[in-house]
């Protein structure tokens, strides 16, 4: 089996290193093709009016100054297209890929442009509380993830989906059991606007995350399933179409 490794956090983060061995517990065929800086919310952005540059880095390991959309179709349509990947694996992801995150994560739009393509694809990310400044929990993904990745292959991935994985923010004896969960929601505003001034007054702004008090996620979502310490797996689907809905506006425009 050969497998595409990616990132959104770029070719040194440590989870991209977490996700080789990840890979190697799996296969010997494993080819590592990331971003040269992070590319952290980037979502599936693709470069479309800048070149690629390619860099090997070691063997096997190449940087691309690129998105990670653009290091899944680098790997597949040229470093490995003699033989194309069995598999893709975006990550490991330093912080959650949950809920809405998945709309921005570039990490999961790795995986999402190995489903586009055809390759069966997981996202992995392992949740943590950067806040109390401590690194995230590498070796919960590593205990963990070889397991569910060979559990997954066997039984088999539809053509249009794709597996987001989250490990919980605990050490591996911590945890508690595996979840499949949907896609959670969060019931509150997250993201706003920090405005501040540089030194000659001219004001300039950062996209900020807004710090709320604590509320129980839904039961069964991917949120619910790591505030459990349970490791939640969630099936996404490349087609967004909305039948329910769809079925009222034919009726309304019939």
């Amino acid at each position: 089996m050969r497998i595409l490794i990616t990132n959104d956090d770029g070719i040194h983060a440590e989870g991209l290193d977490v996700c080789a061995e990840i890979g190697r517990a799996l296969s010997e065929d494993v080819w590592v093709i990331a971003p040269e800086f992070d590319q952290s919310g980037v979502s599936h952005s693709l470069s479309l009016n800048d070149p690629l540059r390619l860099r090997e880095v070691g063997e096997r390991r190449f940087a691309v100054k690129g998105t990670p959309t653009d290091c899944v179709i680098m790997g597949a349509r040229h470093v490995i297209k003699d033989r194309p990947p069995n598999l893709v694996l975006a990550g490991v992801n330093r912080g959650r890929n949950a809920g809405e995150d998945v709309i921005y994560s570039g990490t999961v739009a790795g995986a999402v442009e190995g489903t586009v393509i055809g390759i069966p694809s997981l996202a992995l990310s392992q949740a943590y509380a950067a806040r109390l400044g401590r690194p995230p929990y590498w070796e919960t993904s590593l205990r963990f993830a070889p397991d569910i990745i060979r559990r997954v292959i066997a039984e088999g991935i539809p053509r249009d989906v794709l597996i987001n994985v989250n490990f919980p923010d605990c050490p591996p004896d911590q945890v508690k059991r595996i979840l499949v969960t949907t896609q959670g929601r969060r019931q509150q505003e997250r993201l706003e606007i920090d405005q501040r001034k540089d030194g000659r007054g001219n004001p300039y702004y950062w996209i900020a995350y807004v710090r709320h008090t604590f509320v129980p996620a839904a039961e069964g979502t991917d949120f619910a399933a790591l505030e459990s310490h349970c490791i939640a797996v969630t099936p996404l689907k490349l087609d967004m179409t909305d039948e329910p809905y769809m079925t009222k506006l034919a009726e309304l425009f019939g």
